[in-house]
């Protein structure tokens, strides 16, 4: 394999869109070292015996590299061995797809997750001596999910200073935010999933789900010396859903309403050059199914990030350019 790499020498550094509560370098080309791990993991409760067991995956933490322009990010990243000397537990094949866009007055979040190996990582009920070590190897998760939330204080609020870091944040604020979510996905094992938990009646093999509604939040970001920030969002959703589980003797399914949440958090350093923080991403979709059980499908992302900010001369900023998100987006009308 052959790697390209293109070294810029920083020059002047201009910001692009100058207000008395945050700067954005949209036009700068800005770069990332940095480690994370994502996750898909399953919490299902069963209701009526107050039993809970959590199933993860045994994903890596990654070293990766990456760098935002123009409102477009690309990150690559890979799970060095160095950094995963301990993962015994179950052998996991995985592809996790995660988009977190913030253009100005948008959140915009897709999920693509493909996972295969799951292993017991707590239990809670009425059985004893369940072994710590206990794995579901063909375990497979899928899921697929969209959310678009416009933010209505985007004049005074960047959400791209916290997460991408293409923007510094100089003064508190916060903001509403609304918007749409959906999801599908599915979670099967041929071998009876919580077949060692449960009795036999709720015992499934497979489950299968989608789920659509509107979603209403808030997000704040403080500002400490102009320079250190903590910011917080959390939005919840109320989503109307279809869930059909299947057992090797039986199928059935309905309609119904969840309740589902989003939560972000950010901290860190940020300057017109330099950054440093740390964030995480939280998503939870619950399924309530027909058989008093209750799955929490929980993909998240905690990462963090060495930023450098680069500005780039005429003859590569013609091809950058081409990249702008916004063009797709809704413009404001203006006012005569």
């Amino acid at each position: 394999m052959t790697l390209g790499f293109i070294f810029l020498l920083p020059s002047n550094i201009l910001a692009q869109e100058d207000t008395s509560y945050y700067v954005s370098y949209k036009k700068m080309l800005t770069t990332r070292l940095y480690t994370s791990r994502k996750y898909t993991s399953l919490m299902i409760t069963e209701i009526n015996e107050s039993a809970r067991i959590v199933l993860e995956p045994n994903s890596t933490l990654n070293l990766g590299v990456g760098a935002t322009y123009n409102d477009f990010t690309l990150n690559l990243a890979y799970g060095f061995d160095f950094m995963n000397r301990n993962r015994n537990q179950v052998e996991t094949s995985y592809l996790d797809l995660q988009a977190h866009a913030y253009p100005k007055n948008w959140v915009i979040d897709l999920f693509g997750q493909f996972y295969q190996g799951f292993f017991l990582r707590s239990y809670t009920g009425p059985m004893a001596n369940i072994p710590s070590e206990l794995a579901f190897p063909e375990m497979r998760v899928r899921k697929f999910g969209a959310n678009v939330q416009y933010l209505f204080n985007g004049d005074k609020l960047s959400l791209k200073a916290a997460f991408l870091q293409s923007a510094w944040q100089k003064k508190s604020a916060g903001s509403v935010v609304a918007g749409v979510e959906f999801y599908v996905g599915n979670a099967r094992d041929d071998q009876n999933i919580l077949a060692d938990f449960i009795p036999a009646p709720l015992q499934f093999n497979r489950m299968d789900f989608f789920e659509f509604g509107p979603n209403l939040g808030y997000v704040h970001t403080l500002v400490f010396a102009k320079h250190f920030f903590i910011t917080g969002m959390v939005s919840g959703n109320i989503g109307l859903g279809n869930t059909t589980i299947s057992s090797d003797t039986n199928k059935e399914g309905g309609w119904g309403f969840n309740t589902n949440y989003f939560l972000r958090g950010f901290v860190g350093y940020n300057g017109p050059v330099w950054s440093i923080n740390a964030n995480y991403v939280h998503n939870n979709v619950r399924i309530e199914e027909a058989r008093s059980l209750v799955t929490d499908f929980r993909t998240g992302n905690y990462r963090i990030n060495l930023i450098y900010r680069f500005d780039v001369g005429p003859k590569l900023r013609k091809y950058l350019d081409y990249v702008d998100i916004n063009k797709y987006l809704p413009k404001k009308k203006s006012e005569d």
